[in-house]
C-alpha cells in the first residue's frame, strides 16, 4: 500500500468515524424513548404539510390538536386511510405535471422509480429533507457501522453496484432515476477514491458491457468491500471472473478496456483515464488460475473485509450459494430493510439480520399478520411491537407517503433500546421477487390474458408460484381445452414470459442475464381451483375468509397444486 493511499485512507476513516458517529449517537439518544420519537416525527411531518392539498383534504390541522401520542395516532388513523400506490398516484401526477404543494410544500426535486403493479413504473417523490436526513445522514451512519465492525474495510477501495442515477424527466422537467445511483453520484468528493470504478460505469446501457467494466476494474484491485443489495449479483460477478479472465488479464496487463464491449465514447474515455498497465497483477491472476482452476473471490480478493448484501427472505438462497466462496474472515453485513419507497432503518451489527428502524426519521405503523386480510385491522404503533411476532408495515415519510402499505411481512427480532429491530420475511399480496424483479400479480394476470389472445388458447384458471431454489417461476393452467398438449402449453408459457418482459423491465433484465430461468409449465385437471379450495378448508382455512392470490411464494399451497397436475 502506497504511503499516499495510507494517508488518504486514514483521513477518510477518521472523518467517517467522526461524522458517522454523530449520526449513530443521535439514533442512540432518540431510541431511549420510542413513543416520544415517533410522536415528534409524525407531528413534524403533519405540521410541515398541513397546508398542502393532501393535508387539507385529510385534516392534518385537526389531527395536530391531539394532546398525547396515543390521541395523535388515533386521529391519524381516523382521518387518513392506509394507502396503496394507486391511492396516492393522482396526487403524484399533479406534482409530475408541475403543481406545487400537493403532497408536501413545493415540488419533488427527484422521483425514484421502481416496478409498479401495471406496465408503468411507480414514481416515488423525494424531498430535499428526506434525501438529506435519511439517505444523507443515515448513510454516514451506515459507513460508521462498517468501520466499527471491520476497521480495515476502507484500507483499499471497494465495488458498488447501483442503478442509473438519471433516466429521464417528468413532464415538468423534474428528473427521475435510481435513488441508489443518485446517492452514489453525489457522494462527498473525499469518498470517491473508495470505489474501484467511477459512477459513470452505471450509465453503460449494455448489461454485459457494464458488468464487464465493473469486474475488469474490480478484479485488478485488492478490493476490500462489495456493496450490492441482491446476492444474485455476487453469483454473476463470480461467473464473469472465470468466463472473461483471459480478457481481463489482457486488459489489466495493457491498461486497456476491451473494445469488444460497446459503451458510449464519453463513458469509455472516463473509465480509460483511470487505467494504467499492470502486468504484475495480470501475471498474478494467471498463476491463480493455474493453481486453482476455477477462481473464487477468496483467491483474487484474499483481503476482502465486508460484503454488504441482503441475506433475508429469498435472498438467503443466493447468499448460501456464495458464502463459502469468500475468505473465511470476510464479514457479511446485511444491507437492511429498505425499498425505493422508504429506507426504513440501519443494520448495526455484521452477520446479523436486524434492521433498527429510524423512528426518529419516519413514522411506522403495523398490522399483525393474523389481521392482514381484515379490512379494519388493529393498528400497532412502533412502541407496541412484540419480539418474535410478524407484522406488515405502514409508513409515513416527509416525502409525501402517508400511511403507505409496504406489503411486506416483517418479523420483530429485537430492540435497540426502545426502537424495534426487524428482519424481512417475504412480500405480501401477490408480489413476488426472486432476484429483485418484483413481479406483481396484476402483471402476471395481464400477461396470461395477452397470451390467450396471441395463441387462441383460453385458460379460465391459472396460478403462478415463485421457486427461488430454481431461480424460476412455475405456471399452472387449467385450459378450456382439456386435450391441450404439453408442447402447446409450453408455447403458451413462452408468450406469458415475453409479455412479462414487456411489462416489467426488471423482470426482463433478470431473464436476459440468466438470473431468472425460463418459467416451467404444468397443466391442471378440471375444477382445479374448487379442489384446491376444498383441500385448504380441510386444513383449517375458514370458508368465509378464504382469499387467494394468483401469484405467490407459498410452499404449502404450491404442494397442493402439484397434486392437482393433470396426469
Amino acid at each position: 500500500m502506497s504511503e499516499k493511499y495510507i494517508k488518504y485512507s486514514f483521513f477518510t476513516r477518521t472523518l467517517l468515524t467522526i461524522i458517522g458517529g454523530k449520526v449513530i449517537n443521535e439514533m442512540k439518544s432518540k431510541s431511549k424513548d420510542c413513543k416520544k420519537a415517533s410522536d415528534k416525527t409524525l407531528r413534524h411531518i403533519l405540521t410541515t404539510s398541513k397546508d398542502t392539498v393532501y393535508g387539507k383534504e385529510h385534516h392534518f390541522e385537526e389531527i395536530l390538536k391531539a394532546k398525547t401520542p396515543e390521541e395523535l395516532a388515533e386521529l391519524y388513523h381516523k382521518y387518513v386511510p392506509i394507502n396503496e400506490y394507486a391511492d396516492l398516484l393522482p396526487y403524484i401526477e399533479r406534482h409530475k405535471n408541475g403543481e406545487p404543494d400537493i403532497l408536501f410544500p413545493g415540488k419533488p426535486f427527484l422521483y425514484a422509480t421502481t416496478s409498479g403493479t401495471t406496465k408503468e413504473p411507480k414514481w416515488i417523490p423525494l424531498t430535499r429533507e428526506y434525501h438529506k436526513e435519511v439517505y444523507g445522514k443515515m448513510s454516514l451512519g451506515w459507513f460508521w457501522t462498517l468501520i466499527h465492525n471491520k476497521p480495515k474495510v476502507f484500507y483499499r477501495p471497494g465495488i458498488s453496484i447501483v442503478g442509473k442515477a438519471i433516466e429521464g424527466k417528468a413532464p415538468d422537467g423534474t428528473l427521475y432515476g435510481s435513488i441508489s445511483g443518485y446517492t452514489f453520484r453525489d457522494i462527498p468528493k473525499f469518498m470517491l477514491k473508495l470505489h474501484t470504478a467511477p459512477g459513470d460505469v452505471f450509465n453503460i446501457p449494455d448489461y454485459k458491457s457494464r458488468y464487464y467494466a465493473i469486474m475488469r476494474m474490480g478484479i485488478e484491485r485488492d478490493t476490500h468491500i462489495i456493496l450490492t443489495a441482491n446476492p444474485s449479483t455476487l453469483v454473476e460477478m463470480q461467473s464473469y471472473a472465470n468466463d472473461y479472465l483471459d480478457e481481463f488479464c489482457e486488459d489489466i496487463e495493457n491498461g486497456t478496456l476491451s473494445g469488444k464491449y460497446p459503451m458510449p465514447d464519453e463513458i469509455r474515455k472516463v473509465l480509460e483515464e483511470k487505467l494504467k498497465p499492470n502486468p504484475a497483477r495480470a501475471s498474478e491472476l494467471r498463476k491463480l488460475r493455474e493453481r486453482y482452476g476455477t477462481l473464487l473471490p477468496k483467491h483474487y480478493w484474499p483481503n476482502l473485509q465486508i460484503v454488504n448484501v441482503w441475506f433475508c427472505g429469498n435472498a438467503k438462497l443466493y447468499y448460501d450459494k456464495v458464502r463459502d466462496s469468500y475468505p473465511y474472515d470476510t464479514v457479511f453485513h446485511e444491507f437492511g430493510y429498505f425499498a425505493t419507497e422508504c429506507r426504513a432503518g440501519l443494520v448495526l451489527k455484521s452477520n446479523c439480520p436486524d434492521t433498527t428502524l429510524f423512528c426518529h426519521k419516519s413514522h411506522f405503523e403495523f398490522v399483525h399478520e393474523s389481521e392482514i386480510d381484515n379490512p379494519n385491522p388493529k393498528i400497532y404503533q412502533a412502541w407496541e411491537l412484540e419480539e418474535g411476532k410478524r407484522y406488515n408495515m405502514v409508513v409515513t415519510t416527509c416525502a409525501g407517503l402517508y400511511r403507505y402499505n409496504m406489503n411486506d411481512l416483517l418479523e420483530v427480532t429485537n430492540h435497540y433500546n426502545k426502537f424495534p429491530q426487524i428482519k424481512y420475511v417475504q412480500k405480501l399480496n401477490g408480489v413476488t421477487t426472486i432476484t429483485g424483479e418484483k413481479l406483481h400479480e396484476d402483471q402476471f394476470i395481464e400477461a396470461v390474458h395477452a397470451a390467450e389472445k396471441i395463441t387462441g388458447k383460453m385458460a379460465p384458471f391459472f396460478v403462478g408460484f415463485a421457486e427461488p431454489h430454481k431461480s424460476s417461476y412455475k405456471y399452472y393452467y387449467e385450459f378450456e381445452d382439456q386435450y391441450i398438449s404439453m408442447d402447446e402449453a409450453e408455447k403458451f408459457t413462452v408468450q406469458v414470459d415475453l409479455c412479462l418482459q414487456e411489462y416489467n423491465p426488471e423482470y426482463k433484465e433478470k431473464r436476459g442475464t440468466g438470473r431468472l430461468k425460463q418459467p416451467e409449465t404444468a397443466i391442471l385437471g378440471p375444477k382445479a381451483f374448487e379442489r384446491f379450495k376444498a383441500a385448504c378448508i380441510n386444513r383449517g382455512y375458514r370458508d368465509g375468509q378464504f382469499k387467494f392470490n394468483l401469484l405467490m411464494q407459498d410452499e404449502m399451497r404450491h404442494a397442493l397444486f402439484k397434486e392437482l397436475v393433470k396426469s
